[in-house]
């Protein structure tokens, strides 16, 4: 039996996926799972690399133990932060978290318009763009690779350094035409362009682990690059043609797929972005705060309630209030909960109260924010879209696909739930010549995992 598998690290947790087809149908299998979450240091966020790279290594392990060796094996992550390395190939300092503040002094020296004409990329105060203007002159002056997360993990896999294509046009260095790094954007930095590795695309295998790490893993895998930042790999495995899709998770990606950028002065002022795609697509979505929300009041109440406790207080809710989720108050708040509660203080409304009401206003939020985005994509495309297909984590909240199906008037379609572990294994299984393309991998997927409808009012 042949297994293929996708290790996914999000903003709060890693999982290792292994996935097998038979039947032609996949079959997926988790294996291995750990916590993640920022450091604070000296006023910082930073992730914490080494403990990652352990766990990636271990997750590793217990599929070998299993006697389940992968043929291949790939990583995800978050977009947007990165690794600098020195001469001897170590770290100058550790990987910054996209949550850190540092940026806020940068970012106005930079006309957003004129970036976005030549990227395609959407603002985002956390940007790559911003956070490198934001290093030291001296760090800056040291490096000798830039790699992405995920690629920094792939290359100590492997030992070899490349720039993972769907990433890299999350950095805002990439022109959205000529798909290679503007010079004129690293100039502004004073980044050299050779401290980047050749940007190559999901599903290229860059060869077998290392000597020591076959050694220490007791396995002789070869590593396939996904798309390995984690909404290119999910949006991989959307399933209904010509749909929105909603990636529901920490964040809220919401957009469709395109064969072209677009990139004129609506989506500029809507805010759109236009991230790589598989096999060159576009990604014209935008980033909504998502389910961290929802997360950080969680958090505050010291895991009382499940998310599904939340979702049924919620249900008992007559609260009606609603709060701009993509406010940026709510990026990093030392305590979400008071924050939601001066955000309608501030306005002289009435805020909600109980933790039934906060949670019903939270995804009543996030619904109305799909809503405008929805109507934003339509307006900017000229097109009128029936089905949102929901996948990730968040697409099992049935209270929010009921929200979502009631006020914006489409038919919902939700999962499947590991969109982004499968976007990655058919990146995989396509490169290893078991599934012929991504129109059949989708299919596949489509009759391998439940999908659930919702319909919306007629």
């Amino acid at each position: 039996m042949t297994y293929y598998l996708a290790i996914d690290i999000g903003a709060s947790s890693g999982r290792h996926i292994l996935s097998k087809v038979e039947n032609n149908k996949i079959e997926i299998e988790e294996v291995y799972r750990f916590k993640n979450n920022v450091v604070e240091k000296n006023g910082h966020y930073y992730w914490d690399t080494n403990y990652l790279f352990n766990e990636i290594k271990e997750g590793i392990k217990e599929a070998v133990r299993k006697g389940k060796k992968p043929k291949t094996i790939g990583i995800d992550t978050w977009a947007v932060d990165y690794v600098l390395l020195d001469q001897n190939n170590q770290k100058l300092s550790e990987a910054f978290a996209y949550r850190d503040l540092r940026v806020d002094q940068v970012i106005r020296l930079f006309n957003q318009i004129d970036l976005y004409n030549k990227t395609g990329i959407q603002f985002q105060k956390f940007n790559t763009f911003y956070q490198l203007k934001s290093e030291k002159e001296e760090t800056l002056k040291k490096v000798k690779s830039f790699l992405m997360i995920p690629d920094y993990f792939h290359y100590l896999l492997t030992g070899k350094k490349v720039n993972e294509y769907t990433n890299m046009t999350t950095t805002q260095l990439v022109d959205y035409k000529t798909k290679e790094l503007r010079d004129d954007l690293l100039a502004e930095l004073g980044v050299s362009k050779e401290v980047f590795q050749k940007i190559v695309l999901p599903g290229t295998n860059i060869g077998p682990l290392s000597d020591e790490m076959q050694k220490e893993l007791g396995l002789k895998a070869d590593v396939v690059i996904p798309a390995t930042h984690d909404t290119g790999s999910a949006f991989m495995a959307s399933i209904e043609d010509n749909s929105l899709i909603l990636s529901s998770g920490t964040w809220s990606l919401l957009g469709i797929e395109s064969k072209e950028a677009i990139v004129n002065e609506s989506s500029l002022r809507a805010n759109f972005t236009n991230e790589g795609g598989y096999n060159y697509r576009y990604r014209f979505l935008k980033n909504i705060m998502g389910l961290w929300i929802i997360q950080e009041v969680s958090r505050e109440f010291a895991g009382e309630y499940s998310f599904g406790e939340l979702v049924e207080l919620a249900r008992k809710s007559q609260y009606e209030g609603i709060f701009d989720v993509n406010d940026e108050r709510f990026l990093k708040p030392k305590n979400m909960v008071d924050e939601i509660i001066s955000y309608f203080n501030e306005r002289h409304e009435e805020p909600p109260h109980s933790i039934g009401e906060i949670s019903y206003c939270v995804y009543n939020s996030l619904a109305m924010s799909y809503k405008q985005a929805i109507e934003e994509i339509e307006a900017i495309t000229h097109k009128t879209y029936s089905t949102v297909n929901v996948i990730g984590g968040g697409c099992q909240n049935i209270l929010l696909n009921e929200m979502i199906a009631t006020i914006t008037g489409k038919r919902v379609l939700a999962g499947p739930v590991e969109a982004t572990a499968l976007g990655n294994i058919l990146a995989q299984m396509i490169s290893d010549g078991a599934i012929k393309d991504l129109n059949d991998g989708r299919k596949m997927i489509k009759e391998s995992f439940e999908i659930k409808e919702y319909k919306g009012e007629e």
